[in-house]
């Protein structure tokens, strides 16, 4: 009888679970200055396809972890934003990417840093999530990885950032979701800061600075990585989430921290009931987020 109990107590849960509304937010990086009219219309439409991909696995139940890879695997191959295809450049002029992902109720973590010539550093993240024992994989070692297993190796004139010394106005992209089972996942990728140190590596594949997630919240940052890094912004944030605390003003204090470091830049954050925050500090940010079967919704500036 008690085994019997404890089946049907499983089973209702499942079914109370799968009755949550899938939810998915995604970031285009925080933005030194808006964007023009033309250029606006162009990253619009690019966050209105990385929303499509990731809702399209949410709604065919398929997992918040799948979810935050297609979604950020979109922003990746769009070129217009800082990751993957359009990665910006260090001081040497060479496209070197960065990416992360966890998986919240299982605290599985793929990343990858300073790989060259991947054209999706997401899905290298996550082989090495699932193909190795390691978590974290920098340079020639991942692209190894890359290679053993099939994944889209390209030239470097398929990159279309601009030489270091042009300005940008956009920055790294992430996605956090969750699933019809409430699970949560998070996922970011980068170019990192243009004309950078070569070998430097920012917050976004750092476990607890730029990506987090757990059974409490799931976080993407973007902005000056050192000052995430140093101050344990995503980690900090779930863990203020998990204590109790509202996601927005969990983040707004996360980036009070950064702030008052000397830093800036913004997140996009998900709590397992649903709460969700996209603060930050700058000209804009892009986000964009959808729920269930309602429209999606893609903003940049402060009054968006």
């Amino acid at each position: 009888m008690r085994a019997g109990a404890e089946d049907l107590a499983m089973s209702f849960r499942r079914i109370a679970s799968a009755a949550m509304e899938p939810i998915l937010l995604i970031h285009g990086g925080v933005c030194s200055r808006l964007p023009e009219a033309g250029r606006h219309a162009e990253v619009v439409a690019v966050m209105q396809t990385a929303l499509a991909a990731g809702m399209v696995v949410l709604r065919g139940d398929g997992s918040a972890l799948d979810a935050v890879q297609a979604a950020v695997a979109a922003l990746e191959a769009s070129g217009v934003l800082n990751a993957g295809r359009g990665a910006v450049r260090d001081a040497d002029g060479q496209v070197l990417l960065d990416a992360m992902l966890m998986e919240g109720h299982t605290a599985r973590v793929g990343a990858v840093a300073g790989v060259q010539r991947v054209a999706s550093p997401v899905a290298l993240a996550r082989a090495v999530m699932e193909r190795t024992g390691h978590v974290l994989l920098i340079g020639a070692g991942a692209e190894r990885l890359a290679d053993e297993h099939g994944l889209l190796r390209v030239a470097d004139d398929w990159f279309g950032a601009p030489p270091p010394d042009q300005p940008v106005a956009h920055g790294t992209v992430g996605a956090v979701a969750r699933d019809v089972l409430g699970r949560l996942a998070a996922a970011t990728s980068t170019g990192g800061t243009t004309a950078k140190l070569p070998g430097r590596v920012g917050d976004s594949p750092l476990a607890g600075a730029g990506t987090w997630a757990d059974d409490a919240c799931a976080v993407s940052a973007t902005g000056v990585g050192e000052y995430f890094i140093r101050s344990g912004f995503a980690h900090r944030v779930a863990w203020d989430v998990g204590a109790g605390r509202a996601v927005s003003r969990a983040t707004q204090e996360g980036l009070a921290r950064v702030a008052t470091l000397g830093g800036w830049g913004g997140c996009i954050a998900l709590a397992a009931d649903g709460e969700a925050a996209m603060p930050f500090i700058g000209a804009g940010m892009w986000r964009g987020y959808q729920r269930g079967a309602a429209r999606p919704v893609v903003a940049v500036g402060v009054d968006a």
